[in-house]
């Protein structure tokens, strides 16, 4: 299905990558301690893995304040030791086989993206990424996928894309952008509690091809 699209634009955590539940689990646990909250095992996962949607309203109805939560967390996280603990899905280097423009655009801050990338070796795999910010908005916000597009060269409406993502965030983003939408379910509906729609849902790259 690769030439049915001129670009691609594609998330990283969760959907080419993850992070060993190890490193998750002691990162939670020291933003715990110095927030006065114990997460649970599921909590954590919640948050990591936005299986709720929202993180900021979820952590609203745990009574955390999100601010207060994200500043502590990025704090609390070490790129070299994250990009050490992060591996990539073995369907991922379908990207490598791809033709057309491929853009990145992930949740994923830039002090911690960067290194993940450099570590994988897979830098040279996206020819435009954004890590999203206040400023640039957050997915489902169509804007950090326009920045992309228009890094791309494939803002005008002659180019048919589509978003590859693991969350309902990645989905609503491209339909929010008038793209075709792929969900990769990694967790599982049990786990997430929940189906993501989607123009095609798959639980590998691989399905697609």
């Amino acid at each position: 299905m690769d030439d049915e699209y001129d670009f691609w634009l594609l998330d990283l955590d969760g959907t080419l990558v993850d992070v060993e539940w190890s490193y998750t689990r002691e990162v939670f646990d020291r933003v715990g301690d110095r927030l006065g909250y114990e997460f649970t095992d599921r909590e954590a996962d919640i948050i990591w893995s936005g299986l709720t949607g929202s993180r900021d309203r979820q952590l609203r109805q745990w009574g955390i304040e999100p601010d207060e939560f994200w500043t502590v967390f990025h704090d609390e996280e070490d790129p070299m030791v994250r990009a050490e603990q992060t591996y990539l899905h073995d369907d991922a280097d379908f990207v490598t086989d791809l033709e057309e423009p491929v853009g990145l655009v992930t949740h994923c801050q830039e002090f911690l993206c960067e290194p993940v990338l450099d570590t994988l070796g897979i830098r040279d795999w996206f020819d435009s990424r954004l890590c999203c910010t206040p400023e640039t908005g957050w997915k489902p916000d169509p804007e950090p996928v326009y920045r992309v597009m228009d890094d791309l060269g494939v803002a005008d409406n002659g180019h048919e894309g589509v978003l590859a993502g693991d969350g309902a965030s990645d989905i609503g983003a491209a339909w929010n952008a008038d793209l075709d939408a792929i969900h990769v379910e990694r967790v599982g509906h049990e786990r997430r509690g929940r189906c993501v729609r989607g123009d095609y849902r798959v639980r590998s790259f691989e399905e697609l091809f």
